[in-house]
């Protein structure tokens, strides 16, 4: 999640007003949280009685965002691919390749309802390339060398993308989904595990983040609330594990809200980074609370949900008009 580090077009190449080299990858965190918002929002149908529309339009959209970004990114790697190779090289802003692949993996299931097979074919998609990613991420991080402060919330994208194999793949019927599923529950988890560890230390010993970088600190949620939603896929119940990993999940979540709300930093592009974590937790929570049926986890479950809601549609107006001033690919 934090698409935030370094913005590409200002840091990784030349200035030139207006033009495609400067598309951040960083943006395709839009997807993942639209598609997140789809994914919970068919949960929340059931549970409170709310319209389809909603999450249907949600699923449309990310698909749409997504087919026009990864066009217009094909373009800036055919057009400027120096660009795109200082962006990957990058140490922080590298990381965000990760959300093409978990916007795919995501789409998977969003798609499903209206064809299997072209669910199944993203989902496959998808499932390539986060093992790809986090294959290439943990080569770079194992080469030696990296500065202490480098160890950012970016890092947790490659772990993150694994983890969203097994939360994405539990409905996929191909045989040798169940392996797959189960390989890179054990990849993720342990990934997140070392990357959190390494960036508390960043965050505990080391400057403040600037205030660019604070959304990113949401996504230090992602990896309980995925853990959450990739082990009750696997175990098939909600057991007190579980639950562990969802009250995890609830911390950080209130804890990353005040260091991300209290100071709020200039929109940009790397604000989405704060909508899949909390996608992913607003999916989380409507499965606990459906599995331990209570009215406090009812209405954290409903809160959100309204919350998820609420954060993708403030995100898409401001990128809108951000995009409308000629921000969005100005040097």
């Amino acid at each position: 999640m934090t698409p935030l580090a370094v913005p590409p077009a200002a840091a990784l190449a030349p200035a030139t007003t207006g033009s495609i080299r400067h598309l951040p990858v960083n943006l395709f965190a839009s997807v993942m949280s639209l598609a997140g918002l789809a994914l919970a929002w068919r949960l929340g149908a059931g549970t409170f009685g709310l319209p389809a529309v909603v999450g249907d339009t949600a699923g449309v959209l990310a698909v749409a965002v997504f087919v026009v970004l990864g066009a217009a990114y094909a373009l800036k790697a055919l057009r400027h691919p120096d660009a795109v190779a200082a962006e990957f090289n990058h140490p922080v802003a590298g990381n965000f390749f990760g959300t093409i692949a978990i916007s795919l993996l995501l789409l998977g299931p969003v798609v499903s309802p209206w064809s299997a097979a072209a669910g199944h074919a993203v989902w496959t998609a998808g499932v390539v390339a986060a093992f790809a990613i986090v294959f290439t991420a943990v080569s770079r991080l194992l080469q030696g060398g990296r500065a202490p402060d480098l160890a950012l919330p970016a890092w947790l994208i490659a772990g993150v993308g694994a983890l969203d194999i097994p939360v994405t793949g539990a409905s996929m019927p191909m045989p040798w989904a169940g392996e797959v599923n189960l390989a890179a529950a054990g990849i993720g988890a342990v990934l997140a595990v070392l990357m959190l560890a390494a960036i508390f230390a960043r965050l505990v010993f080391h400057a403040p983040l600037p205030p660019a970088l604070r959304p990113s600190q949401m996504i230090l949620v992602a990896p309980f609330a995925l853990g959450f939603l990739a082990y009750v896929n696997l175990a098939g119940e909600v057991d007190r594990f579980a639950s562990l990993l969802f009250y995890a999940a609830l911390f950080f979540f209130a804890v990353a809200s005040v260091k991300v709300f209290r100071e709020p930093a200039p929109f940009a592009p790397g604000w989405w980074a704060i909508g899949f974590p909390i996608a992913a937790l607003a999916n989380a929570a409507l499965r606990y609370a459906g599995a331990h049926p209570s009215t406090p986890l009812t209405w954290i479950a409903g809160a959100l949900l309204a919350l998820l809601a609420a954060v993708v549609a403030v995100l898409a107006v401001r990128t809108v008009l951000f995009t409308a001033r000629g921000r969005l690919l100005a040097g």
